[in-house]
Protein backbone atom coordinates (compact mmCIF):
# COMPACT_ATOMS: atom_id res chain seq x y z
CA UNK A 1 0.00 0.00 0.00
CA UNK A 2 1.04 3.38 -1.15
CA UNK A 3 1.96 5.97 1.73
CA UNK A 4 -0.71 8.82 2.71
CA UNK A 5 0.10 11.97 1.56
CA UNK A 6 -2.86 13.80 3.05
CA UNK A 7 -5.39 13.03 6.11
CA UNK A 8 -8.31 15.31 5.73
CA UNK A 9 -10.10 15.11 9.46
CA UNK A 10 -13.61 16.18 9.01
CA UNK A 11 -15.40 17.92 12.49
CA UNK A 12 -18.71 17.65 11.20
CA UNK A 13 -18.57 13.88 10.01
CA UNK A 14 -16.37 12.94 12.75
CA UNK A 15 -14.23 10.89 9.85
CA UNK A 16 -10.93 11.29 8.86
CA UNK A 17 -10.00 10.55 4.90
CA UNK A 18 -6.65 9.25 3.77
CA UNK A 19 -5.48 10.19 0.38
CA UNK A 20 -2.79 8.42 -1.70
CA UNK A 21 -2.26 11.30 -4.21
CA UNK A 22 -5.40 12.25 -5.24
CA UNK A 23 -7.10 8.71 -4.45
CA UNK A 24 -9.17 8.43 -1.38
CA UNK A 25 -7.51 5.07 0.44
CA UNK A 26 -8.85 5.22 3.77
CA UNK A 27 -11.97 6.59 5.87
CA UNK A 28 -12.40 5.77 9.36
CA UNK A 29 -13.64 7.26 12.19
CA UNK A 30 -12.43 9.20 14.82
CA UNK A 31 -13.96 11.30 17.66
CA UNK A 32 -12.65 14.42 18.22
CA UNK A 33 -13.23 17.15 21.09
CA UNK A 34 -15.82 17.25 22.86
CA UNK A 35 -15.25 21.13 23.25
CA UNK A 36 -15.77 21.68 19.41
CA UNK A 37 -13.17 23.37 17.52
CA UNK A 38 -10.42 26.07 18.18
CA UNK A 39 -6.99 26.79 18.35
CA UNK A 40 -6.21 28.53 21.67
CA UNK A 41 -4.01 26.57 23.93
CA UNK A 42 -6.20 25.29 26.96
CA UNK A 43 -9.51 25.31 25.14
CA UNK A 44 -9.45 21.66 25.62
CA UNK A 45 -10.88 22.18 21.30
CA UNK A 46 -9.87 20.31 18.26
CA UNK A 47 -7.57 22.81 16.04
CA UNK A 48 -8.69 23.78 12.46
CA UNK A 49 -6.37 24.51 9.65
CA UNK A 50 -3.27 22.86 7.57
CA UNK A 51 -0.85 20.84 9.87
CA UNK A 52 2.36 18.14 8.91
CA UNK A 53 2.46 14.58 11.23
CA UNK A 54 5.88 16.21 13.31
CA UNK A 55 6.43 13.29 15.33
CA UNK A 56 5.66 9.31 15.11
CA UNK A 57 5.89 7.78 18.22
CA UNK A 58 5.21 4.00 19.30
CA UNK A 59 6.47 2.43 16.33
CA UNK A 60 6.45 -1.76 17.74
CA UNK A 61 4.58 -1.32 20.86
CA UNK A 62 1.56 -3.85 21.29
CA UNK A 63 -1.81 -3.03 20.67
CA UNK A 64 -3.07 -1.23 23.35
CA UNK A 65 0.25 0.19 25.07
CA UNK A 66 -0.38 2.93 27.25
CA UNK A 67 1.49 5.92 26.66
CA UNK A 68 2.06 9.17 28.96
CA UNK A 69 4.17 11.68 28.42
CA UNK A 70 4.94 10.38 24.63
CA UNK A 71 6.95 7.80 26.61
CA UNK A 72 5.19 3.95 27.37
CA UNK A 73 4.49 2.99 31.08
CA UNK A 74 5.09 -0.21 30.21
CA UNK A 75 1.14 -1.15 30.62
CA UNK A 76 -1.18 -2.54 28.50
CA UNK A 77 -4.69 -1.21 28.83
CA UNK A 78 -7.03 -3.73 30.03
CA UNK A 79 -10.89 -3.15 31.25
CA UNK A 80 -9.18 -3.75 34.90
CA UNK A 81 -6.67 -1.08 33.94
CA UNK A 82 -9.18 1.34 32.65
CA UNK A 83 -11.11 0.25 36.41
CA UNK A 84 -8.32 0.96 37.96
CA UNK A 85 -7.69 4.77 36.96
CA UNK A 86 -11.36 6.09 36.26
CA UNK A 87 -11.40 9.72 34.45
CA UNK A 88 -7.90 8.98 32.84
CA UNK A 89 -7.50 10.48 28.99
CA UNK A 90 -5.99 7.18 27.72
CA UNK A 91 -3.29 7.56 24.71
CA UNK A 92 -2.61 3.86 23.85
CA UNK A 93 -0.76 2.19 20.79
CA UNK A 94 0.86 5.02 18.77
CA UNK A 95 1.03 8.84 18.69
CA UNK A 96 1.02 10.98 15.72
CA UNK A 97 1.93 14.68 16.56
CA UNK A 98 1.09 17.19 15.06
CA UNK A 99 2.62 20.57 14.10
CA UNK A 100 0.40 23.50 12.81
CA UNK A 101 1.34 25.10 9.64
CA UNK A 102 -0.47 28.54 9.53
CA UNK A 103 1.36 31.02 11.92
CA UNK A 104 -1.10 33.43 13.85
CA UNK A 105 -3.98 30.07 13.09
CA UNK A 106 -2.50 27.01 14.42
CA UNK A 107 1.42 27.61 15.52
CA UNK A 108 3.30 30.02 17.74
CA UNK A 109 2.10 31.56 20.17
CA UNK A 110 -1.04 30.87 22.32
CA UNK A 111 -2.35 28.61 19.45
CA UNK A 112 0.40 26.20 18.74
CA UNK A 113 -0.86 22.93 17.92
CA UNK A 114 2.66 21.46 18.62
CA UNK A 115 2.78 22.60 22.42
CA UNK A 116 -0.45 22.26 22.95
CA UNK A 117 0.50 18.66 22.44
CA UNK A 118 -2.82 17.83 19.71
CA UNK A 119 -2.31 13.66 18.33
CA UNK A 120 -3.64 11.40 16.35
CA UNK A 121 -3.77 9.00 19.33
CA UNK A 122 -5.28 5.00 19.93
CA UNK A 123 -7.73 5.21 22.36
CA UNK A 124 -9.64 2.34 24.64
CA UNK A 125 -12.12 0.19 22.30
CA UNK A 126 -15.06 1.12 24.80
CA UNK A 127 -14.79 4.63 23.90
CA UNK A 128 -17.43 5.20 21.20
CA UNK A 129 -16.20 6.90 17.56
CA UNK A 130 -18.44 9.01 15.57
CA UNK A 131 -19.06 11.46 18.55
CA UNK A 132 -16.89 14.11 19.77
CA UNK A 133 -15.56 13.49 23.33
CA UNK A 134 -11.70 13.54 23.40
CA UNK A 135 -9.54 16.84 25.32
CA UNK A 136 -8.51 18.26 21.74
CA UNK A 137 -6.48 15.15 19.98
CA UNK A 138 -8.18 13.17 17.12
CA UNK A 139 -8.85 9.50 18.74
CA UNK A 140 -8.87 6.37 16.95
CA UNK A 141 -9.65 2.77 17.26
CA UNK A 142 -6.38 0.77 18.25
CA UNK A 143 -6.73 -1.21 15.48
CA UNK A 144 -7.30 1.81 12.96
CA UNK A 145 -4.42 3.71 13.92
CA UNK A 146 -2.25 0.22 13.70
CA UNK A 147 -3.43 0.28 10.15
CA UNK A 148 -2.72 3.81 9.32
CA UNK A 149 0.53 4.56 11.09
CA UNK A 150 2.60 2.89 9.07
CA UNK A 151 1.25 4.62 5.46
CA UNK A 152 1.66 7.82 7.05
CA UNK A 153 5.23 9.26 6.64
CA UNK A 154 6.81 11.99 8.74
CA UNK A 155 6.00 15.51 7.54
CA UNK A 156 2.59 14.35 5.84
CA UNK A 157 -0.17 17.00 4.90
CA UNK A 158 -3.14 17.21 7.77
CA UNK A 159 -6.06 19.43 6.75
CA UNK A 160 -8.79 19.48 9.82
CA UNK A 161 -11.64 21.50 9.02
CA UNK A 162 -15.30 21.49 10.35
CA UNK A 163 -16.51 20.78 6.90
CA UNK A 164 -17.00 17.50 5.70
CA UNK A 165 -14.41 15.98 2.72
CA UNK A 166 -14.35 17.90 -0.01
CA UNK A 167 -16.82 16.36 -2.32
CA UNK A 168 -14.96 16.63 -5.67
CA UNK A 169 -12.06 14.63 -3.62
CA UNK A 170 -14.37 11.84 -2.81
CA UNK A 171 -15.73 11.74 -6.43
CA UNK A 172 -12.59 12.15 -8.35
CA UNK A 173 -11.17 9.27 -6.52
CA UNK A 174 -14.25 7.07 -6.36
CA UNK A 175 -14.53 7.51 -10.31
CA UNK A 176 -10.81 6.19 -10.77
CA UNK A 177 -11.58 2.86 -9.09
Amino acid sequence: MADLDLLHISLSDQLLYGFAGEQLSVRLPVSTAANGAGELSGSGCTPRGLHQIRARIGDGLPKGAVLKGRRWTGEVWTPALHEAFPGRDWILTRILWLSGCEPGRNRMGEVDTFRRYIYLHGTPDSEPMGSPLSHGCIRLRNDDLLELFPRVPLHCQVRIEEAACPQWQVARSTQEK
